[in-house]
């Protein structure tokens, strides 16, 4: 079974959406595309038995939370006391959370807010666990968990990796200490980066040899994120088998956390052409940034696609390319100079006030946004089943002064 297989909702066509239409610049979620993704991922809740909660850290665009409600998504996982408040005031449901450290300054409210609190050291869990006792005695149901680290991996990018060398995400066996696991009733492991179910198997099977004493006494193991199971092409039976065999074998509830999963492919960012300038080669400066609206581009790196333009030959050199169709380099607006998200062939030349839509923009992207050099921060819009766009978000100069002081 695929996505192909399921019976999903129809999505809009892109070729019949109206971006010159949208004010420009603008991230827009297509909300036929995303109740999709949620059509998929709540079967999959279903028929595994897992419970499927959105990480905010990859998708927290709240305007769209009702939505997910309506597809039993009832729960979130936040890593930051400002996630824990988003997720009880606007998620209503189940509040997860998971940070590398936790602060004495902000714990209390976090402890107010969590349902499930997830440790990454047990010196951390020592630290706070009297504060946790003291909720438990005054009647709070709270479920505590500590994350491991199964020193097992198949992550390409080191900047993506949680079990890389050295790294400060999760307790190894080696310094696993059982003897202080009282009053912690889960396991939390995180290492899968948009893999496929075959890399959970394997990693699963790690844990269980490096785990499997502790397993056999917690009441639920939290799978962390990485399950891009809205990707053509996953192998969504080998989850759903993975999953109810891992829940049989163990007896434990099952947390699966994807946070691309929900926003894979659901909308894009559109931004316009300011200027055309010539040094060698064009350059079609946009409206936007990619360091400070696109940061991946720059961090993992990556290419991302635009709608209707292609790649260029591989060249070595500096001179002029002139084949069919219109070479650009595709820039930002700040004084960056590498702002740059690299050369595209358009069919036509580029003018002043043309659209250019880059694909596939909704998910670790609007959460990673920055006023950076005060540029203006694109829209956050909707695209509406029945085609027309509800602009839900607008920043000003009055967001841009409350970042600094």
């Amino acid at each position: 079974m695929t996505a192909s297989d399921l019976s999903l909702p129809a999505v809009t066509p892109v070729a019949s959406v109206d971006f010159a239409a949208i004010p420009s610049p603008a991230f827009v979620l297509d909300e036929s595309r995303l109740r999709r993704n949620l059509a998929l991922i709540s079967q999959v809740q279903r028929e595994s038995g897992a419970q499927i909660i959105v990480a905010f850290k990859g998708f927290s665009m709240w305007s769209a939370f009702p939505i997910l409600r309506e597809y039993g998504i009832t729960g979130a996982t936040a890593s930051s006391l400002n996630e824990a408040l988003l997720a009880r005031e606007e998620m209503q449901g189940e509040v997860h959370v998971y940070a590398p450290a936790y602060s004495d300054e902000e714990f209390p409210r976090i402890l107010e807010l969590a349902d499930h609190l997830v440790f990454n050291s047990f010196s951390q869990w020592q630290r706070f666990k009297p504060q946790v006792e003291a909720a438990r005695a005054a009647g709070r149901t709270l479920h505590v968990g500590i994350r491991v680290n199964p020193e097992y991996a198949e992550v390409e990018t080191d900047l993506y990796n949680p079990a890389g060398p050295f790294s400060r995400l999760g307790v190894t066996r080696r310094e696993f200490r059982p003897e202080l696991m009282d009053g912690v009733d889960g396991l939390h492991f995180h290492t899968l980066c948009e893999k496929d179910s075959d890399t959970l198997e394997r990693t699963l099977e790690v844990l269980e040899r490096n785990f499997g004493d502790v397993l056999g006494q917690v009441k639920w193991v939290n799978f962390g994120g990485g399950h891009l199971m809205t990707r053509e092409g996953y192998d969504i039976p080998r989850l759903i088998r993975v999953v109810r065999a891992f829940r049989e074998k163990w007896g434990v509830h099952v947390i699966l956390e994807p946070g691309s999963a929900f926003g894979w492919q659901t909308g894009w960012l559109v931004s316009s052409v300011l200027d055309v300038v010539h040094n060698v080669k064009d350059a079609a400066l946009l409206d936007i940034s990619v360091s400070a609206h696109m940061p991946d581009v720059l961090e993992m790196p990556y290419r991302p696609r635009i709608l209707g333009a292609g790649d260029p030959p591989n060249t070595t050199t500096a001179r002029p390319w002139t084949p069919p169709g219109h070479p650009y380099l595709i820039g930002g607006t700040t004084c960056l100079a590498g702002d740059v998200v690299g050369e595209y062939v358009f069919p036509g030349p580029l003018a002043v006030g043309d659209r250019v839509v880059f694909d596939d923009m909704i998910h670790y992207t609007m959460v990673k946004t920055t006023f950076f050099n005060g540029v203006k921060h694109p829209d956050i819009g909707i695209l509406r089943l029945d085609g027309t766009y509800e602009r839900v978000k607008t920043f000003g100069y009055e967001e841009f002064k409350a970042k600094l002081s």
